[in-house]
């Protein structure tokens, strides 16, 4: 079966320039992100691609518009024709940190339409799925301002091996099992107790907020609009976990925090919970990562955001009835 690497990123420039360098020194075939877009089924593409180039494996470079979830689980698939056998992230170091702020899409555009995804949700998810995390552009950057850089990818990525783009030599990938690649985001680390950066930074923050008081949706979104967005506790860069709005207290919602966009949507109903099934989160489970960030004073101010004790003894039929500015979640 065909062995393939997968190379992706946000920075069209930097991530072609690594492809092709990449499959001239491991002599595997190049299939480039310019040629698979042109399907509206990017991964579909590669997977018909890949077969052809046999033993010798293939470097596909994938457009940002595609999750990297999608690719490690369409690879996963048993009738797949080929094995993903890592995925290789190429970022430009001068301005990872500006990356995850954007707030603009990356578009793939074919025939018959156009997708889009934001682009700091691309990067954060691209840099976390990551088996190798490439550097470009690391030349530029004070050695501190490089440690820094570093220090905040491996804090994303804790699993990743970290490379520097130009380099003098390059290791062939390592088979990554489906489980393990599926948990190497940072944030589930965290959530997971499992946080071990290879590199670190008294400026890189790494924190878990857990609570069983469910949150109070006025305090909630005055908290994040109001504070977190204008750097009250320093640079929040990626949050994501798993909470409970005190309005909607039966489900658990998926936090998805990158930069300044934020989404909150429902990801578990309890009373559609199995007997065996366990619960996400029975208040609120959310991982921090960012710079300069000072924990007590987030802890503070989330804690603040939740019930309070009066608030609390209320009950579920009373905590229906607080205002809630969050938008309303589509039902079945």
């Amino acid at each position: 079966m065909t062995e393939v690497v997968a190379v992706v990123g946000t920075c069209a420039p930097e991530r072609a320039s690594f492809a092709r360098r990449f499959a001239e020194h491991t002599d595997r075939s190049l299939h480039t992100a310019a040629r698979i877009a042109m399907s509206p089924d990017p991964v579909d593409e590669a997977l018909s691609l890949a077969p052809w180039s046999g033993d010798r494996g293939a470097v596909i470079e994938f457009p940002p518009t595609v999750p990297p979830t999608e690719i490690i689980g369409r690879f996963a698939e048993p009738d797949s024709p080929a094995r993903l056998v890592g995925i290789t992230c190429v970022v430009d170091a001068t301005h990872i940190v500006d990356d995850l702020l954007r707030e603009d899409y990356v578009v793939q555009r074919f025939s018959s339409g156009r997708v889009h995804r934001a682009r700091a949700l691309a990067t954060a998810t691209q840099v976390e799925y990551a088996s190798t995390i490439v550097m470009a552009g690391w030349e530029q950057l004070s050695t501190p301002d490089l440690s820094l850089m570093m220090a905040l990818v491996s804090a994303l990525a804790p699993r990743a091996r970290l490379q520097l783009h130009p380099f003098q030599g390059i290791a062939r990938e390592v088979p990554v099992p489906q489980p393990d690649a599926q948990d190497r985001p940072g944030w589930i680390c965290l959530l997971n107790d499992d946080h071990a950066p290879h590199m670190t930074d008294d400026r890189v923050s790494a924190i878990r907020y857990q609570s069983t008081r469910l949150f109070h949706p006025v305090r909630l979104r005055r908290l994040l609009d109001e504070e977190l967005e204008r750097g009250a506790f320093g640079t929040v860069l990626r949050s994501v976990g798993f909470c409970r709005l005190a309005t909607r207290p039966g489900t658990t919602a998926h936090w998805e925090h990158v930069g300044s966009m934020f989404s909150l949507p429902p990801v578990a109903v309890d009373e559609d919970l199995g007997a065996d099934d366990e619960m996400l989160a029975v208040g609120q489970d959310i991982a921090f990562i960012g710079l300069d960030v000072d924990a007590a004073a987030l802890t503070r101010a989330l804690d603040d955001a939740c019930l309070t004790d009066e608030e609390f003894a209320a009950g579920p039929v009373v905590w229906r009835t607080l205002s809630d500015p969050f938008p309303a979640w589509a039902t079945a």
